[in-house]
């Protein structure tokens, strides 16, 4: 072993006191120094140096406080309003009632078109209080609708010429119920006084004015009906006549139209059925002839009326 001197020793031994000294004020560790000559980092710079990192330039930098965004002046359009409710209405400012008409239209009890007794009870009712001008017919036609205007006109009611409940119950309290004989008269106008001719005898009595037939015997009538006469140009002739005679089948020479029931009284003018009469009523007119609707009494009449019987036509 090698003795080392004193005076090496010492200053050895003064260099490492030195340096304790250095490194106690600095804090640091003595560095080494490698093989190859290099010098390593001490352990204090190994604490304080970052470890590497390969993607470091990438790191997001620190966030600072931004600025805040202004407010908000126009709507979001990314969610629309919701569309308003349909099935709750908005309620009224304020709150009315219903109120009922002053003249209600009641339903209907007839109508025009109807037909039937209950029709002829109407009409036989509106006559009585000078309403309806003609017998019942138990037809609900325009006429019978003039007369129930009439009637409600003059009654305070809503005139619409139908038969309503009120109208009804109110025309009943003003009138008597019709008799059979007021319902179901032999014709549909009044018949007219006879004429003092009619009242002797077996006779068709024709009155122009009434517009009627009656078969009378000794003054009494057996039978009425409806007639119609010749127009202007074909006059039916008025006086006193006698039936010549009969033809229950006949066919008019001159028109080729056929004349039932025929009771010839005045060279070719007679009395018969007539269909025409029986469709079109007062429409129309015959060519001199006394036209009668109701075919079953001019079947019964004519069965009944012999030739030489009177025939009077008067206005």
């Amino acid at each position: 072993m090698r003795r080392i001197s004193g005076p090496v020793l010492r200053g050895a031994l003064a260099a490492l006191a030195a340096a304790a000294v250095v490194t106690a004020a600095t804090g640091c560790e003595p560095e080494t120094i490698r093989a190859d000559g290099t010098r390593s980092p001490s352990a204090t710079e190994h604490r304080e140096s970052p470890p590497p990192h390969k993607h470091r330039e990438h790191r997001t930098p620190k966030r600072t406080h931004a600025a805040p965004e202004p407010a908000r002046t126009t709507p979001r359009t990314h969610r629309p309003s919701p569309p308003p409710r349909t099935h709750r209405p908005t309620p009224p400012a304020h709150r009315t009632w219903p109120t009922r008409p002053a003249n209600p239209v009641q339903p209907p009890v007839l109508a025009a078109g109807a037909s039937g007794a209950k029709v002829r009870e109407l009409q036989a009712r509106l006559r009585q209080l000078g309403h309806f001008h003609t017998q019942p017919t138990g037809y609900y036609g325009t006429v019978t609708s003039r007369a129930v205007a009439a009637f409600q006109r003059g009654y305070g009611r809503p005139v619409t010429g139908v038969l309503d409940t009120k109208s009804w119950s109110k025309l009943r309290d003003l009138t008597d119920k019709p008799s059979r004989a007021a319902l179901y008269p032999p014709t549909t106008r009044p018949v007219a006084k006879p004429d003092a001719r009619c009242m002797t005898g077996r006779t068709l009595c024709i009155s122009k004015s009434s517009r009627t037939l009656s078969w009378m015997i000794n003054g009494e009538v057996v039978a009425s009906m409806d007639v119609r006469f010749g127009s202007q140009y074909t006059p039916t002739r008025e006086g006193t006549f006698k039936v010549d005679f009969k033809s229950r089948d006949h066919v008019s020479t001159i028109y080729d139209s056929p004349m039932p029931y025929a009771m010839f009284f005045s060279g070719g003018q007679a009395v018969h059925y007539s269909s025409d009469f029986a469709a079109r009523g007062y429409n129309g007119a015959s060519h001199g002839c006394v036209n009668v609707r109701d075919k079953k009494k001019i079947a019964a009449v004519f069965d009944q009326v012999k030739a030489g019987d009177k025939v009077v036509v008067y206005r």
